[in-house]
């Protein structure tokens, strides 16, 4: 299994992209984890589960579209949690598990 942690919008020396907006920064940080993904040899059809952290209930929406316009058909299973805060001011964390290109989920 590939496990990727929690995951922020953080570019160039702790810069924070899109500071309020959650949208914007989910797709950053899931075009992030693919990336991280694919120097593996892992592709988003192998991403079996993500975990999403947001700051603001009002975002969901937002985030959701970033995570199905990534996902589309492939539906890992989800979890979506609403935070009091994330450090750093990030108003979205996302953290990634996937299996390895021939491995399987036992």
């Amino acid at each position: 299994r590939v496990l990727v942690s929690g995951t922020t919008a953080t570019a160039w020396a702790d810069r924070v992209v899109a500071p309020n907006d959650a949208g914007a920064q989910a797709v950053f940080v899931l075009d992030k984890i693919l990336a991280a993904l694919a120097a593996l040899g892992v592709s988003a059809e192998h991403v079996i589960r993500t975990r999403i952290y947001i700051t603001d209930e009002a975002d969901v929406k937002a985030v959701s579209h970033a995570h199905g316009r990534l996902f589309g058909e492939i539906k890992p299973a989800n979890t979506l949690v609403v935070v009091s805060r994330l450090i750093g001011g990030y108003r979205v964390e996302i953290e990634a598990e996937a299996l390895a290109p021939g491995e399987t989920g036992n």
